[in-house]
């Protein structure tokens, strides 16, 4: 189905924008429930977009989690304005609402939350604040594809959401590709703009744009891939039920909690193990492979070095980075390879 997707926008020569995207976008639109999504080069650049297109810059704070993915903290340096980093939550690594609460100040413009490993932020709390305090809230959703809260999709919790097709993604690409979702016209509008040099109408730039626009070859596999996304976050989800069962009485692996109210989708199947590095080589020499995400909070990144970080000022998010194990997960992962890892994780702890 993949390649005979790709013939259409090669033979038409539509390889940037075109009918390919337009329709990828609406489906992606109506999965969600909200009003448009506009298709981008990545999720970094959906981000990007997202709050600039708000209007965030020099003078802002944008409030983002500790642990997570470094482009989260990028993008609002890009910017110009600042990320204050909050830490996380100790069962479910998702930010904390109470610490977002505590370090809201008069230069705060915007949270970002980010549905890490699949799993949605409990939002109510985050879209209270964020009302009553006039800012603005944008979901980073890039691992959460298909995950609900309360009966919505990430994606249609915020002001706009960022999605990320990355080729391992629970819906992937066949390269960098990403999407803003949002039910605000003006913003859809403006986005738009942004994303092709400023321009809606060809060769007339109204505003200081850039090139962030989805190739079409992109948008056609991934139209073809959507409509299997419920069944692969369905295998997921079974994987990591079956994975829980098997480490659930295992004296020295910690399962991440899963929030009541929620649809998990397990873009990662993660654990919290003391000697990890050791654990995760020795997984190695056995043939099982195993990933770290992420082994270096934000505030400690070299990256971020100008914020004035120290080590030990976020506890969770340090100690979650120094234990935190991913194991294989993916739709295809067969019942005895779970227990094989399983397994080996038994012999090893």
């Amino acid at each position: 189905e993949e390649w005979q997707a790709l013939r259409e926008p090669i033979e038409s020569g539509w390889l940037t924008q075109g009918p390919k995207v337009r329709a990828f976008e609406m489906a992606f639109a109506e999965r969600h429930r909200v009003a448009h999504a506009l298709a981008t080069t990545s999720c970094t650049t959906a981000l990007h977009l997202a709050l600039a297109t708000l209007g965030v810059g020099p003078g802002d704070d944008v409030i983002v989690p500790a642990f997570t993915w470094v482009a989260t903290a990028n993008v609002v340096l890009y910017c110009g304005a600042v990320p204050v980093f909050v830490d996380v939550e100790d069962d479910t690594a998702l930010i904390d609402p109470d610490a977002v609460a505590a370090a809201v100040t008069g230069q705060t413009a915007a949270i970002v939350p980010v549905h890490l490993y699949g799993q949605t932020v409990a939002m109510s709390s985050l879209q209270n604040l964020a009302a009553g305090k006039g800012l603005m809230l944008i979901e980073d959703a890039c691992q959460a594809h298909g995950a609900r809260r309360e009966n919505r999709r990430a994606g249609s919790l915020g002001d706009a959401a960022a999605f990320s097709f990355y080729p391992s993604k629970n819906l992937g690409a066949l390269g960098d590709a990403g999407c803003v979702t949002t039910d605000d016209q003006a913003l859809a509008e403006r986005l738009r703009m942004l994303r092709d040099h400023g321009s809606r109408e060809r060769y007339v730039h109204e505003l200081l744009g850039r090139t962030d626009r989805m190739d079409g070859i992109q948008a056609a596999v991934l139209g073809v891939k959507l409509p299997h996304l419920d069944d692969w976050n369905s295998s997921r989800r079974e994987l990591a039920t079956r994975y829980l069962r098997g480490l659930a009485k295992l004296d020295g692996v910690r399962c991440l909690k899963e929030q009541d109210g929620g649809e998990h989708v397990f873009h990662l199947f993660v654990v919290r193990v003391a000697e990890r590095d050791r654990i995760r080589q020795s997984l190695t020499d056995i043939g099982v492979g195993t990933g770290v995400h992420y082994p270096l909070p934000l505030h400690i990144q070299p990256c971020c070095a100008h914020l004035g970080y120290s080590e030990g000022e976020f506890p969770v998010a340090e100690k979650l980075a120094s234990e935190i194990l991913s194991l294989p997960m993916f739709p295809e992962l067969l019942p005895g390879q779970v227990d094989e890892v399983v397994d080996g994780l038994r012999s090893l702890v």
